[in-house]
């Protein structure tokens, strides 16, 4: 049997489903390309972060079943979970799991294989959440620690998509790290859906996760993908900048500058409070941090007054070396999509225009201001023109003449 994998969205989908990877080889089954014809299953796990996500999977899935019409196609993932009757109505669709139903997706799979019987309309539920973590790389692996969210902001589907908040204990998730340990790979990257907020369903603490993982021998460098700034505490910065595996890199969702679309859109703090949280940060740990910043651009009622106040906190007050910036898109069951005051895609996309110039413009100076440090760099695998690349800790990416010695050492340079 011929399984193809494909993986849609966020770092979190691509640690899920590399876990299902691993449970269907240990079964037997042989992972193919998804381009290639010949397989006898395909498991596509989705995003539906916007419209154009949506537009994708559906596409893709179309896709695979022209590809190989007489294949059993699986559909997990945001996607499914939210479009539930729209997946299982696409041709070629045999099994659709939800944000509950993901410890089931393998063993459910093989038993349909075995079975050789459609399952499609089956409701599988699962307690808690999946524990994930992706490999195949041999220099990082990303670790699912948390699942969900309780903010239910008001342009967002993801607690709808992948549930309440919560979390998987510290005892499993020193487990996973030990095994990706064993791999040889020497950086982990925490990832979740509002990975601050871990502890929800156990009682424990994210500095307790943090202080659990930083004593796992073999893993060299940890970073922690996103953090809501409200979750940042002044305890978690101090212990991180006390000489610890962490790295100073913090990416962090502002999502707009402006305190009274904060307020609209249920956010849990102010411009006050961010920029408090950034301040706090390189006063304990330098001006070498490398900062990434969500930013969405276009939320509903807001003016050009307003994006400029966003604009003006990037580049005068915070200063991050990146800027993510993503265009509102009305997502259906969300306040957000019902608000007054929604604004044109083309006046979204010069925003956008212009963001993306300012973060150019933020980058190239934040790389300037490194020059001349010495920074421990960790090669990757990849070759492009007869160089490898790597980054240094504060997310810098270097290059180098490619060496495949190299490949998974972390080596002190100077910038």
């Amino acid at each position: 049997m011929k399984i193809a994998l494909l993986t849609l969205g966020c770092k979190l989908n691509y640690a899920e489903t590399s876990t299902y990877e691993r449970g269907f080889k240990a079964a037997g089954l042989e992972v193919t390309d998804w381009r290639d014809t010949g397989a006898d299953i395909y498991l596509i796990n989705t995003c539906s972060v916007t419209q154009h996500s949506d537009n994708k999977c559906r596409n893709i899935i179309r896709k695979c079943h022209r590809t190989s019409p007489d294949a059993a196609i699986v559909v997990t993932g945001c996607y499914a979970q939210l479009r539930r009757q729209e997946v299982e109505a696409i041709e070629g669709v045999r099994l659709v799991f939800g944000a509950d139903q993901k410890k089931q997706v393998v063993p459910e799979t093989l038993a349909m294989l075995g079975a050789g019987s459609p399952l499609k309309s089956q409701n599988i539920m699962a307690d808690g959440v999946l524990p994930a973590y992706s490999s195949g790389e041999r220099t990082r692996s990303f670790l699912k620690v948390q699942d969900g969210c309780d903010n239910f902001c008001a342009y967002c589907t993801v607690p709808f998509a992948r549930g309440r908040s919560r979390n998987i204990p510290i005892c499993e998730l020193v487990k996973q790290a030990e095994s990706i340990a064993e791999q040889g790979i020497k950086e982990v990257v925490l990832t979740g859906v509002n990975t601050g907020d871990f502890g929800r369903t156990t009682g424990e603490s994210f500095l307790d996760l943090l202080k659990a993982l930083n004593a796992v021998k073999g893993i060299e460098r940890y970073r922690i993908s996103s953090i809501e700034p409200n979750l940042i505490t002044e305890e978690i910065v101090d212990w991180i900048a006390s000489g610890t595996k962490f790295l100073p890199h913090f990416h962090i969702p502002l999502q707009v500058g402006c305190d009274r679309l904060l307020k609209a859109v249920g956010r849990k703090y102010d411009t006050t409070l961010f920029a408090s949280r950034i301040d706090y940060i390189r006063s304990k740990m330098g001006p070498y941090i490398f900062f990434g910043i969500d930013v969405i651009v276009g939320l509903p009622g807001e003016s050009e007054e307003d994006f400029q106040q966003t604009y003006n906190f990037l580049k005068d007050r915070i200063k991050p070396a990146f800027i993510h910036i993503f265009p509102y898109s009305k997502r259906p069951g969300t306040r957000a999509a019902l608000m007054p005051d929604q604004v044109q895609d083309s006046i979204k996309t010069e925003r956008v225009k212009r963001l993306e110039e300012l973060c150019d413009s933020l980058h190239a100076a934040f790389t300037e201001s490194c020059k001349g440090l010495t920074e421990d760099v960790l090669w990757e695998g990849a070759e492009k023109g007869g160089k490898m690349a790597g980054y240094t800790g504060n997310y810098l990416r270097v290059e180098r003449p490619f060496d495949a010695a190299k490949i998974g050492t972390i080596e002190r340079i100077t910038l």
